[in-house]
Parts: structure tokens; C-alpha cells; sequence
């Protein structure tokens, strides 16, 4: 590794446009082992025995005063003896991230808050909301069909305003898939979808009222952030691809920033659209730690080969355990640069616009879109 692209990328204080916070008690190995998977900790397999728990034995481990490639029972007896929250202190700062756009909207454990997560890190943070629990809190306090959808637009515009809040984001991958009708649904469409799922109860999964959700978010003016590709088994994957929203793109042209998440294994699929589409931007977040220091500049490779590097954004989506901070700006870090430093050295691009690129995709992609402060 080396090399004046490495070099700036690794001193570069990074902006992570996606992630969550990290759970607030220290884990057992159980605990931790399902933290570090999509899957599941299943009987007899190990999550250590993965790409991702092997570069954390091997890119942690020395952080925590452990020798490289520590077996699991070393590691995991060393964060115990240190608790959690100098180790989230020290993986955290060693992430060299700056700011941090905080998704609230999933903890069934105990998270840090976006400023709890800020001072840990001594960085800044800002919040991201999650549109379908807006729609589920509504849903929960009691609303009659045809006023489900003025509830939920004042609820989401509600949501939007409190302080610090910079972006909204949509989980429809998991919900329904994006092979949806792309038009604005109806007042009486809204009404009618709305009887039924009010009715049932349950998550809100109904086709119609994602659309509408989408809709919303386009009214609010915020940059929507929407999960696509690679996720745990809730996801039919064939469903995420981003392509799908192709009509609905053309549609809204114009108006938000529509910010395509984790993207593997559509991170082709989703270049094309922010290589053809003025509001498209993209990450490979998630899917850097899972694959690794070690494979990252393949998936990389492969969302620049026509992406305008004024699209490309860094995020970790990190939950949870702060390994996954470590090992995402890290992965980026290497990934990027290799990739950069090897074009400049076969002279197919110059080093001060590797420079620039880099810097681009570390923090500046990122100020632009959310319209936050910061170097310039």
C-alpha cells in the first residue's frame, strides 16, 4: 500500500452518508456473532468464519491491543475486558470519519443516538428518517382511511423538521420490491389501500402506500436515501435491483437527489442510472465491509467503470458494532486508491484529478448533496 492517492485518502476525514449507531452494553459472543451477519449465527457455523469475520480478526484485532488474525474467544475476552464503549471509542476515531448521517428509524436494540454517537467518535452527526416507521407510528396512534394520507404527510413533514434531520430514506426493497406502478397514486387509491392495510395491521408492505410514501418524500425536498441490493433474507433480491425504478425516475427528474444504497451485486446496474439520471447518485456501502479490505476495489472497480465521479458517495451502514465503521472506511480507503493510483501510474488519468476524485468521493459528494458545512 502506499503511494500520494493513499496517502491523501487516509488523511482525508471521510463523510459517512449512511450508517446506523451502536449498541449500548457489551455483547455476549452470540450477541456479536449476529451483529456481524446478514444471515444468522446458525448452530455449528461460525460468523467468524466469513470474509467479514475474518477481517476483523485481522484489521480490529490490533486496535484492541491484539496481535493480527487473534482467534474469536481472544478477541472477543479482549472487548469484553476493555467494554464497549472504549471500544467503540477507539474503532470509531479509527474510522478518520468526520460526519456521520445517522438512519434512526431501525433498533430493536439499543442504539447510540446520532449526538451519543458524534461524541464518541469527536465528530458531528445528522439524522436520517425512516419514512415507514413515520407511517407505522401513525398507523399505531389510530387513523381513519381517508385521512391516512394527509396524517402521514404532516407526520413525515413533522419528522423532517426537527433539528439536524438532513435526509429521509425508504426501506420499499424489503417491503414490496421496486417492480411498482411509478405514477403518483390516487387520494381514493390511498384511501383504499390504506382500509385494507389499517385493517390487517402489520408493517407497512402495501404497494400503494409505498408509492405514496415515495411520492411524499419527493414533496418533502429532502435527498431520499433507498436501500438496494445485498441485504438479510427479508430482501428478494431479484425485486431490488434499481433498474425497476427506471419509470419512476424519469418521472421525477428534477426534483430530489435519489441516493442508491449498498447497490452489490447491482452496483452496474445502478452506475447506468446515475450515469444517465441528473439525480442519481450511488454507494457500496455494506457491501465494502462483508467483502473486505481484500475485495473491495473489485466492487469499486466495477460502480466507476461509467459513474460520474461527481456521483460516487461513502458509506459504512454500520450497526451496531463499531468494527463496521473500521472496516468500511478502511476497505474504501484502499479500494479507492488502489484503483486511482493504478490509473495515474498507467498515465489514463493525472494525479491532481485522482486527487480530486478522491476527495470527491471521501466527503465533498456527500456536502453537496445534504447541503451540509465543510471544507471546501
Amino acid at each position: 500500500m502506499g503511494g500520494p492517492v493513499q496517502e491523501a485518502l487516509d488523511a482525508l476525514e471521510l463523510v459517512d452518508h449512511h450508517c446506523h449507531g451502536v449498541v449500548t452494553a457489551d455483547l455476549t459472543r452470540e450477541g456479536f456473532e449476529e451483529l456481524i451477519t446478514e444471515g444468522a449465527a446458525w448452530p455449528g457455523i461460525s460468523s467468524f468464519d466469513s470474509p467479514v469475520g475474518v477481517a476483523i480478526r485481522r484489521h480490529c484485532a490490533p486496535l484492541l491491543d491484539l496481535p493480527r488474525h487473534a482467534p474469536p474467544d481472544q478477541y472477543l475476552a479482549r472487548r469484553a475486558e476493555l467494554g464497549h464503549n472504549e471500544v467503540h471509542r477507539r474503532l470509531l476515531t479509527a474510522s478518520g470519519t468526520g460526519t456521520f448521517c445517522v438512519d434512526t428509524g431501525y433498533a430493536p436494540d439499543r442504539l447510540t443516538t446520532p449526538p451519543e454517537l458524534a461524541e464518541t467518535a469527536g465528530a458531528t452527526a445528522y439524522e436520517v428518517v425512516r419514512l415507514e416507521g413515520v407511517a407505522e407510528t401513525v398507523a399505531a396512534k389510530g387513523v381513519e382511511p381517508d385521512d391516512y394520507g394527509d396524517a402521514f404527510q404532516a407526520a413525515a413533514l413533522e419528522a423532517v423538521q426537527r433539528p439536524g434531520v438532513v435526509a429521509v430514506k425508504s426501506v420499499a426493497a424489503y417491503r414490496t420490491g421496486f417492480d411498482l406502478d411509478p405514477a403518483r397514486p390516487s387520494d381514493a387509491e390511498v384511501t383504499e389501500a390504506a382500509r385494507h392495510w389499517l385493517t390487517r395491521g402489520g408493517r407497512l408492505d402495501d404497494p400503494v402506500l409505498v408509492r405514496h410514501l415515495l411520492w411524499t418524500a419527493v414533496d418533502l425536498g429532502l435527498p431520499l436515501q433507498l436501500h438496494t441490493g445485498f441485504g438479510d433474507n427479508d430482501i428478494r433480491l431479484h425485486r431490488v435491483d434499481p433498474t425497476h425504478l427506471t419509470d419512476w425516475l424519469h418521472l421525477t427528474t428534477g426534483t430530489i437527489p435519489v441516493l442508491l444504497l449498498h447497490c452489490w451485486p447491482y452496483q452496474r446496474q445502478a452506475a447506468y442510472l446515475a450515469a444517465v439520471f441528473e439525480h442519481v447518485y450511488l454507494d457500496v456501502g455494506l457491501t465494502l465491509h462483508y467483502v473486505g479490505p481484500a475485495r473491495a476495489r473489485a466492487v469499486l472497480e466495477e460502480a466507476l467503470e461509467i459513474t460520474p465521479f461527481r456521483k460516487l458517495l461513502y458509506s459504512s451502514d454500520a450497526y451496531g458494532v463499531a468494527e463496521f465503521y473500521r472496516l468500511g472506511a478502511l476497505a474504501f480507503r484502499r479500494g479507492l486508491a488502489g484503483l486511482l493510483q493504478d490509473r495515474v501510474d498507467a498515465d489514463e488519468l493525472s494525479l491532481s484529478d485522482a486527487l480530486r476524485i478522491a476527495e470527491w468521493a471521501g466527503a465533498h459528494n456527500a456536502r453537496r448533496v445534504y447541503r451540509f458545512s465543510g471544507p471546501s
